[in-house]
């Protein structure tokens, strides 16, 4: 029982000595609240966060993941090919690349993706 205790002593007391140690022992610079503060898509993090977003980064991003996604997609059906090559499989792999461009050229038509005009 004794020993119970001076482990678990050990497990908390020696970790929590070694950061008071270093702590006290580091080079820490008191550095400026700019320099320790997240950064985030170009925002500065001091001002206020009324700032109006950009919509169209927004849907950007999103369009980008939705696609990166299904293409992830993509690669179980290759290594699929590999060890059965058979007609259900090329066929749904077909359908599936084709709804991927009807979505990408419905994008592509209702301006999603013009980073530029708008």
């Amino acid at each position: 029982m004794y020993y119970m205790y001076l482990y678990s002593f050990v497990a908390v007391g020696l970790p929590v000595l070694v950061m008071i140690l270093g702590g006290l022992v580091s080079k820490r610079v008191v550095a400026d609240g700019e320099k320790r503060s997240p950064f985030e898509c170009g925002f500065d993090p001091l001002s206020s966060s009324r700032i109006p977003f950009s919509l169209r980064f927004f849907l950007l991003a999103v369009v980008f993941l939705v696609f990166d996604v299904e293409i992830a997609l993509f690669f179980p059906v290759v290594s699929a090919m590999v060890l059965y090559s058979g007609p259900i499989l090329f066929n749904m792999s077909f359908f599936f690349s084709v709804i991927l461009l009807f979505g990408l050229f419905f994008e592509w038509k209702e301006g999603s993706l013009d980073w530029i005009s708008g």
